[in-house]
C-alpha cells in the first residue's frame, strides 16, 4: 500500500477493440509502454491483442521487457540522446528522429555493432514539439540515405502533447502529401506513415480518409479507455483497467481554514482558502512523490483538498473513515505516468482469465 491494481483483461479488450476498429481503416497499431515502466506483463498483452510493435520513450524500459524475453519489433519514441546510441541500436529495432547528428551517431554505432537500426523521420505539423520543418524534409532524407547501417523506414508526427494541436484531415493530408512526395523524389517506399498518438482516434475513426497514415501509437486510450483531446471515455472501452489504492493514516474533524501567517505551500503554492466550518479530514498515505493529486477521482463524497510530498489530504463529507480504510481513485494519464513510476507504489497484476 499504496498500489495499482491492473486488470490484464480489460487492457487486453481495450487494445483488441482499438486493434479491430483501426485495421478496418487500414492503420496499424503501436503499443506505447511508457505509462506502464515497460511492463513486460502488459507488453504480451498487448501482442496477444493484435498490436504489432512496442514503443516507448526510454531505453530503459525497452531492456527491461527485452530481458524478460518480449519478442516484437521495438522502437524508441523519443528523439535519442547521444550518450545512449549504443544502447539503443543495440535493444531497439527503429527509433524516431529529427536531428541528422544523432542518425549520424547511430550509423556509426550500429556499424560498429554489426546492426541495421532503422529509422521513422518525425515533421512538424504544428504542436512544436519536435519534428523536421516541412521544407527541410527532402534535405534530410537525402543525407539520411547515404549513411550505413541506417534504413529509413518511415515518416511520423506528433500532435496534441505540448501546444495540443488536434490531428484533423488537414494536417493529416498534409502528412500523407510529404510522404507521397519523398516517395516520388526518392524512388523508395516507406514502410511506416506514423500519424500520431491516442489523439488521432476522434480523426481516425470518424471517417475521413486515413490517406497515408498506416499506423498509430496508442498508450492512453489503452490503458485508461478515453481519448485524450477532451478526456472522453471511448465507447466500448473500460476506463476502470488501472485503478489506484490508498490507506488512510489520519482521520479527524478539523476546521477547514488554517490559522496563523500564511506563506507558500512545500510546493510554492499560496492556497486560497475557503471556510467551510469543521470537515471530516482523512489523510492518505500518498503525495506528489508518487503521483499528481490532480488527476486523481476519488469515490463519490471524498474531495481532494490538498496534497504535499507523502500526504494526501480529502473532505470525506458526511462519512468518517476509519484509519487503515482503503480508498479507491480512478486516475488520469498523469496520475497513471507518477504512480507507474514511483518505487513506492506496489504494482497488483490480475492475471488474464486464461491463467485463473
Amino acid at each position: 500500500m499504496p498500489r495499482l491494481e491492473i486488470d490484464l483483461d480489460k487492457i487486453y479488450h481495450n487494445a483488441h477493440t482499438l486493434v479491430d476498429r483501426l485495421a478496418c481503416r487500414g492503420i496499424s497499431v503501436t503499443g506505447v509502454m511508457k505509462a506502464s515502466l515497460g511492463s513486460p506483463e502488459i507488453a504480451r498483452v498487448l501482442l496477444s491483442a493484435g498490436v504489432n510493435m512496442i514503443g516507448d520513450s526510454r531505453i530503459e524500459n525497452i531492456e527491461t521487457m527485452r530481458r524478460a524475453g518480449v519478442a516484437a519489433p521495438m522502437i524508441l519514441i523519443r528523439s535519442p540522446m547521444l550518450s545512449q546510441v549504443d544502447r539503443i541500436v543495440t535493444h531497439a529495432d527503429l527509433s524516431l528522429n529529427t536531428e541528422l547528428d544523432v542518425i549520424s551517431k547511430l550509423s556509426s554505432a550500429a556499424k560498429a555493432a554489426g546492426r541495421k537500426h532503422g529509422v521513422v523521420l518525425m515533421v512538424e505539423l504544428g504542436d512544436l514539439r519536435e519534428g523536421i520543418m516541412p521544407a527541410d524534409l527532402e534535405d534530410t532524407v537525402r543525407q539520411v540515405l547515404r549513411l550505413p547501417n541506417i534504413a529509413l523506414r518511415g515518416i511520423g508526427a506528433n500532435l496534441a502533447c505540448h501546444s495540443g494541436v488536434s490531428p484533423d484531415t488537414r494536417n493529416m493530408s498534409e502528412l500523407s502529401a510529404l510522404v507521397d512526395s519523398i516517395e516520388a523524389v526518392f524512388g523508395l517506399t516507406l514502410d511506416i506513415v506514423s500519424g500520431g498518438n491516442s489523439a488521432n482516434l476522434d480523426w481516425a475513426l470518424g471517417g475521413a480518409d486515413a490517406g497515408r497514415i498506416n499506423n498509430l501509437r496508442l498508450g492512453e486510450s489503452v490503458l485508461l479507455g478515453c481519448e485524450p483531446l477532451h478526456r472522453q471515455p471511448i465507447d466500448g472501452l473500460y476506463t476502470d483497467a488501472i485503478t489506484l489504492i490508498a490507506e488512510v493514516i489520519e482521520s479527524k474533524v478539523k476546521p477547514s481554514r488554517p490559522w496563523g501567517e500564511i506563506a507558500q505551500t512545500a510546493f510554492g503554492e499560496k492556497p486560497l482558502v475557503t471556510d467551510r466550518g469543521n470537515i471530516s479530514q482523512a489523510i492518505l498515505a500518498i503525495g506528489y512523490q508518487d503521483v499528481d493529486p490532480s488527476g486523481l477521482q476519488g469515490p463519490p463524497g471524498i474531495e481532494i483538498i490538498g496534497a504535499s510530498s507523502d500526504h494526501l489530504i480529502t473532505d470525506t463529507g458526511h462519512c468518517h473513515l476509519s484509519v487503515g480504510a482503503e480508498i479507491q481513485f480512478q486516475l488520469n494519464y498523469s496520475a497513471l505516468v507518477r504512480t507507474m513510476t514511483s518505487p513506492f507504489v506496489t504494482k497488483v497484476l490480475k492475471a488474464p482469465q486464461s491463467e485463473r
